[in-house]
């Protein structure tokens, strides 16, 4: 580490050079390959798997996104001459528009052909479930219509538009020029609103307003805690290089494996996150040399040598974690798994080789006026810690049982609602209220019933008479079955070898009687069809892929977690050389990780506060959620650990003595850990401004691990433990010792000469630590 640090201050502006000319080379690069993000949820193996496969090679012509128009009156009806006149000229025009391969509308007689369109295109719907319908794609634009179009009432009406490709496709111009075909028929007391994965789209902010606000109230907490301008904007400076490099290459990783379109927006949000953090510990090292009268050089070579190594420990945790999701071989996860390592490994790279060449340029004005000064005045000193964290780590140590039993019972507490963690997959449905997609999904549902957002695809191979014979007695079975709202017809392929047809439920997409509905088909109703015949029948569609989706993810989480966790324990263990410091460790990781998604379930799941944040409505908890947060916040939370614990190991190895090492290990690195925590929790918290569920999701959850594993754990529940442990926490078998390998995060012989030869007392009255 030390002479990477000489080489990027001796060649500080070839190492500044090279990073701008990474970033400007990579985002150039994707600029012109454009972004290829793909959400296939889609597990290999699974009965919906199956459905879809057959539906791709049998059903070709339905491959494009399919879209909703609604319009709604109050007074009147949607057959009204005025209104059908003008919903028939909006919808000529809207088949008229580049990009639109046919218009399904409810006005014309329905005929054969366009009956068995609208069944094609129900199960080729898209991401959100919206009812779709419509012709091949390469048929020539224009309306047809199918029945059950229009509510019984007569007050709600929707159409179905196709594109001639898929929504990641689509050109954002297409997309605004549908809804503003649309949205222009509305007025004289009709409503029209849209939904469907392309309309969503345009409903994405274009605005970078959540990275603006996190990175601004990262820039005053750092100014506060330096008193410098120069030394605050140079964590930001380091952070914004790398996660812009990093989220230019994400866009470049979707053109050869799957990405899925939020992997960016989460490679960012944690990229921000850590690398502020990471450059923030090493600049703290670095201004703590130049006040023991270093030189800028050396100041800033020791800071990445001593730092600097627990940086890149911590990042390569974060990474581990990460990468833990490539075991449960899905394509989906592997994609957002490398696209965030990347992000991590970037920013851990510029750490300790951007940011020692800036702290060479700017000298010494890494450290305030007021700060300079005193040191040209008074010269070196040696900084103590005093203040408020001398008086917590001593009153952490005179009262270890209490507090400990405080701090369990608070993350106990937060805990709770994790048991009923209900995971399934958000729709137009969850959108904030003021959005046209939400409005479009109320009206459907209201109009329509609930089940119309989210049909189940039946699909089935034939072979020979028997099959097609037993098929056709499915429907009427299937009418009979408890749970199913209706039954479309049955619609078979040009070679007569694959059928499908359509079931709408009658409940939501997302409610816990869809995804019974689908375990009954499947369990009872299809096999009693398919008895004494060869034919095979799977239930795929939105809801039945997710709730797959769903199932394959909870089977695997176990295996998953606890190789987290191993992995983590044993880097720990060959750091720490301690077998108590790695399972105090992964239990405050869970506590953290269970508390955390305690906090979600209370505001994404029961909606406390969800619309009141402009969050939509309470829904379930993506099933994807629990596998990357996991990921995300033990090796987060191991990066706090990290850098307390080696603070506090340096401390044993020099005196043995166990409450010695524990208060001032806590003294010394408690502010510096809750500046950044409180600087990684603005960044997350921000991204809530960013308008996506998924997102905010992510940011609420990482921001209540943060707070909690600061706050709470990493400075009152581990000092709490570890002063009740005493001398076991160091404990490890001779023989395991002398077969471990030997790393280190810091050399004792790095460590600041000054602080080494301080000898540590506490004053009992004020609560301070004094040399």
């Amino acid at each position: 580490m030390a002479a990477i640090a000489r080489w990027c201050i001796t060649h500080r502006l070839a190492a500044v050079l090279l990073w701008l000319l990474a970033l400007v080379g990579v985002t150039a690069a994707a600029g012109i390959a454009g972004s290829a993000y793909s959400n296939d949820y889609e597990v290999p193996g699974t009965e919906s798997g199956r459905a879809a496969t057959l539906l791709e090679e049998n059903f070709r012509g339905q491959g494009g996104d399919s879209d909703t128009i609604v319009w709604h009156t109050e007074q009147g009806s949607v057959r009204a001459a005025g209104v059908e006149q003008r919903m028939t000229a909006m919808l000529d025009d809207v088949a008229e528009l580049p990009g639109i391969a046919a218009v399904t509308g409810p006005y014309d007689g329905a005929t054969d052909a366009a009956q068995e369109q609208a069944a094609q295109g129900q199960a080729a719907q898209g991401r959100h479930g919206q009812p779709a319908g419509g012709r091949a794609a390469d048929a020539p634009a224009s309306q047809s219509s199918a029945p059950g179009q229009i509510s019984e009432d007569g007050r709600t009406a929707y159409a179905t538009v196709t594109f001639d490709r898929q929504a990641d496709h689509i050109p954002a111009a297409q997309a605004k020029a549908l809804v503003d075909t649309a949205k222009a028929a509305a007025g004289d007391g009709v409503q029209v609103e849209l939904g469907g994965s392309a309309v969503a789209s345009t409903e994405a902010p274009s605005s970078h307003t959540a990275e603006i606000v996190g990175v601004a109230v990262a820039a005053v907490v750092l100014f506060l805690a330096f008193g410098s301008l120069a030394a605050s904007l140079l964590p930001i400076a380091t952070a914004l290089v790398s996660v812009g490099t990093a989220y230019a290459g994400i866009a470049l990783l979707g053109h050869v494996m799957t990405v899925a379109d939020f992997a960016p927006m989460l490679g960012m949000l944690i990229g921000l996150g850590v690398g502020i953090d990471y450059a923030l510990f090493i600049v703290t090292r670095h201004r703590k040399g130049l006040k023991r009268g270093l030189p800028v050089a050396e100041a800033a070579q020791n800071a990445v040598a001593t730092t600097g190594r627990a940086v890149v420990f911590a990042g390569a945790t974060v990474c581990i974690a990460l990468l833990g999701m490539l075991i449960l071989r899905l394509g989906f996860l592997n994609g957002v798994a490398i696209a965030a390592s990347l992000t991590v490994v970037l920013t851990v790279a510029a750490s300790v080789t951007l940011l020692p060449a800036l702290l060479s340029f700017i000298g010494m004005r890494a450290l305030s006026r007021r700060e300079r000064a005193r040191l040209t005045e008074h010269g070196p000193q040696p900084e103590l810690p005093t203040g408020f964290a001398a008086r917590w780590s001593a009153f952490v140590e005179r009262h270890p049982k209490l507090l400990g039993a405080v701090a369990a019972v608070v993350m106990l507490v937060l805990a709770l609602p994790t048991l009923g963690l209900h995971l399934g997959t958000s729709d137009q449905g969850n959108n904030p209220a003021t959005t046209t997609t939400r409005k479009a999904y109320d009206l459907l549902a209201d109009g329509f019933g609930p089940g119309v957002n989210g049909p189940l695809t039946l699909v089935a191979e034939l072979d020979g008479a028997d099959d097609r014979l037993a098929l056709t007695t499915l429907p009427d079975a299937l009418r009979a079955t408890k749970g199913v709202e209706s039954v479309g017809p049955v619609t078979y392929s040009g070679g007569g070898d694959t059928a499908v047809l359509t079931v709408v439920p009658d409940s939501a997409p997302q409610s816990q009687q869809t995804s019974e509905l689908v375990e009954r088909l499947r369990d009872d109703v299809l096999p009693t069809a398919e008895h004494g015949t060869s034919l095979d029948v799977y239930v795929g569609g939105i809801t039945a892929g997710y709730d797959d989706f769903a199932q394959v993810i909870i089977g695997k989480l176990p295996l998953f977690v606890g190789v987290v966790i191993a992995l983590g324990c044993l880097l720990l263990l060959l750091a720490f050389r301690s077998i108590g410091i790695p399972l105090k460790a992964a239990a405050m990781n869970v506590a953290a990780v269970a508390s955390a998604f305690g906090v979600v379930v209370a505001i994404f799941q029961w909606g406390w506060g969800s619309e009141l944040l402009g969050l939509g409505r309470a829904g379930p908890i993506e099933p994807f959620l629990p596998v990357i947060a996991v990921s995300v916040l033990f090796g987060l939370s191991m990066d706090y650990q990290v850098f307390l614990v080696s603070r506090m190991y340096e401390e044993w190895l020099e005196t043995g003595d166990n409450r010695r090492a524990v208060r001032v290990g806590l003294a010394e690195t408690s502010r510096v850990i809750n500046s950044a925590a409180v600087i990684m929790i603005a960044v997350f918290l921000a991204f809530v401004l960013s308008g996506d569920r998924v997102i905010a999701m992510f940011g609420i959850g990482l921001a209540a691990a943060v707070a909690l594993d600061a706050f709470v754990l990493r400075t009152l529940l581990v000092p709490a433990l570890m002063h009740m442990l005493g001398g076991a926490n160091w404990w490890l078998p001779g023989w395991l010792d002398r077969v471990l390998p030997r790393i280190s995060i810091e050399t004792p012989e790095s460590r600041d000469a000054s602080r080494a030869k301080i000898p540590w007392q506490r004053a009992s009255d004020d609560e301070q630590l004094v040399p």
